[in-house]
């Protein structure tokens, strides 16, 4: 695929609504009470960005490390979404070890496109968190 074809259909699929499906807006990421929430963590991805961002849920607040996740999350997050002004740093074994990947404000429906190491993605791959607001 040359070049420019690549770019016109970045451009295409940025500019088709409703690309980042089911995902919350970032901005949108707060508890009934109006308190913030850092990320969400979603266990559903799939092809078709209409579908991600679904199946169980799991909001995390600012502040929480986690180390080893809650029972039924280890390997389980396929979609997340982080809140402005907020980082999430997850790592791919339990006790924040083995490899590690920082994701900034924004939606991120398919893990399967964020690369851990030469053959890896991110999608079932998280086993421990932390994350901060600033």
């Amino acid at each position: 695929m040359s070049p420019l074809c690549s770019l016109l259909l970045a451009v295409a699929l940025a500019a088709v609504p409703g690309v980042r499906g089911n995902c919350p807006e970032p901005a949108s990421l707060k508890r009934a009470d109006g308190t913030r929430t850092c990320a969400k963590l979603y266990e559903k991805s799939d092809p078709y960005y209409d579908r991600c961002c679904g199946g169980a849920e799991l909001s995390v607040e600012p502040g929480t490390d986690l180390p080893y996740l809650p029972s039924g999350w280890n390997n389980a997050i396929s979609s997340l979404v982080v809140a402005p002004r907020c980082e999430l740093t997850v790592w791919s074994s339990r006790g924040k070890a083995g490899k590690t990947h920082k994701f900034s404000s924004g939606t991120y429906p398919r893990l399967e496109e964020y690369r851990r190491g030469i053959f890896g993605d991110w999608s079932n791959s998280i086993s421990s968190l932390y994350c901060r607001c600033y």
